[in-house]
């Protein structure tokens, strides 16, 4: 087991490069360079992230679990991150305030910013000046940003539940958000029209 492809430091770049763009190219394509459909979401009138990120998430999970199944790669050297309980909530707080106002999330911005959109390159150049901010004053909230460290766990782990099982109620709950925002979508359509 290993993974896909083998790289030297220097392929790695490229192939970096590559995906980066094809990522983008994704993005750009599923419509996320607009700051009207993310904000969509938390209007109702839009649920077009929210499916593609399942989606996104559903499909990734299921290729790694059968990717390890046939002997492809090895799950237990893909690193993760580790979880900060306090930081992981406040700094979710926060992105999710900037994404309700602003409408982008920094790989959102960065899209919409390659193909000239002014509103993403004011919002990505705040989210520049932000993470100077961040790195400046980092001495004086590092404890609190390190609090609450549970190590490199995944949701299944720390629910205490087989990942099978976990990705099985997952999807199942996928599905069941797919139906629920296009019913959500289809009533504020409307409602819309009305008026």
């Amino acid at each position: 087991m290993g993974p896909l492809f083998n790289a030297s430091d220097e392929w790695s770049f490229v192939i970096a490069l590559v995906i980066g763009i094809a990522f983008g190219y994704i993005l750009e394509s599923a419509g996320f360079s607009s700051s009207r459909k993310l904000a969509g979401v938390f209007y109702g009138y839009d649920f077009v992230v929210l499916q593609v990120f399942f989606t996104a998430a559903i499909t990734a999970a299921i290729g790694l679990l059968f990717f390890e199944y046939f002997g492809w790669i090895d799950l237990s050297a893909i690193w993760v991150n580790r979880f900060y309980t306090g930081s992981a909530i406040l700094g979710g707080a926060i992105m999710g305030f900037g994404f309700v106002i602003g409408g982008f999330c920094p790989g959102t911005s960065a899209c919409a910013s390659a193909i000239g959109k002014i509103d993403a390159m004011l919002f990505l150049g705040g989210f520049v000046i932000g993470v100077v901010i961040f790195d400046a004053f980092y001495p004086f909230y590092e404890k609190f940003y390190k609090s609450g460290n549970q190590g490199p766990v995944k949701i299944y782990e720390s629910l205490g539940m087989n990942r099978e099982v976990f990705l099985l109620i997952f999807v199942a709950f996928a599905i069941f958000a797919f139906a629920a925002t296009a019913y959500i979508q289809q009533k504020v359509s409307q409602k819309s029209k009305k008026y």
